[in-house]
C-alpha cells in the first residue's frame, strides 16, 4: 500500500466521458447521468482499507444525497489481473452485502482514471449542473487510526453547494488513500513523471 493524495484536478474541468460496465451487467455513460443539480464521481476498489474505513458512511451519504437529486456513481480501475479481490464479479459481491445504491463500474483500460487523474482510492469529484467540477478532494478528515469520526463533512458541504447552485468552495483538502493499481506501462504522467506508454 502506498499512500497517495489527489492530484486536485482544476476546478472548472468538464467531466471526462465514460461508458463503463456496471455490477449489474449493463452499461453507464456520462450522459446517462446528465440533468442532475450535482454529479459525484468516486474512484474506489474494494480492498482498500481507506474505503473500508468510510464505506459505512460513504453507504449513508450516497442514499442522503440521492434522494435530495444528485446523482452519484462509483468507479474501480485498479489491475483486476494483480488485484482479483477487485474483480467485477468481487465488486458485485460487495455492492450487494454493503447495499450500494449507487452504480459500481469497473475502468478495466484504466482510461476512465486517468481522464479525471484520479490517483487514490477514495478519491472524489463533484461537477454542478452543467458537469463542471467543483470540488476535488477528501471525504473528511479521518483517516484509518486517527481517531476521528467519519462524517463525510468535506464532501456532504460540497454536494449541498453544488445542489444549490452556489460557488465552489475556496478551499478544498485532497484525499489520501491507496494509490491505483496500475497495469504496467498504464503509469499516467502525473502518478510517475512520466508519460503512460501507448499502443
Amino acid at each position: 500500500m502506498v499512500k497517495t493524495a489527489s492530484t486536485m484536478l482544476p476546478l472548472g474541468t468538464h467531466a471526462p466521458d465514460f461508458s463503463l460496465p456496471n455490477v449489474d451487467g449493463k452499461t453507464l455513460s456520462l450522459a446517462d447521468l446528465d440533468g442532475k443539480r450535482a454529479l459525484v464521481v468516486i474512484f474506489m476498489c474494494n480492498h482498500c482499507p481507506f474505503v473500508i474505513h468510510i464505506r459505512d458512511e460513504l453507504v449513508k451519504f450516497a442514499k442522503e444525497y440521492q434522494a435530495k437529486g444528485a446523482a452519484i456513481v462509483a468507479i474501480s480501475s485498479n489491475d483486476v489481473v494483480e488485484y482479483p479481490q477487485d474483480s467485477i464479479e468481487k465488486m458485485a459481491e460487495d455492492a450487494r452485502e454493503f447495499g450500494y445504491t449507487f452504480p459500481y463500474l469497473l475502468d478495466e483500460s484504466q482510461a476512465t482514471a486517468q481522464a479525471y487523474k484520479a490517483a487514490c482510492t477514495p478519491d472524489f469529484y463533484v461537477f454542478d449542473a452543467d458537469q463542471t467540477l467543483v470540488y476535488r478532494g477528501q471525504f473528511d478528515d479521518s483517516r484509518p487510526q486517527s481517531g476521528i469520526p467519519v462524517t463525510g463533512k468535506d464532501l456532504r458541504i460540497a454536494v449541498d453547494r453544488a445542489l444549490a447552485g452556489d460557488e465552489p468552495l475556496f478551499e478544498q483538502s485532497p484525499s489520501l488513500g491507496c494509490n491505483i493499481k496500475w497495469k504496467a506501462g498504464n503509469e499516467p504522467v502525473y502518478f510517475t513523471g512520466q508519460p503512460a506508454a501507448t499502443s
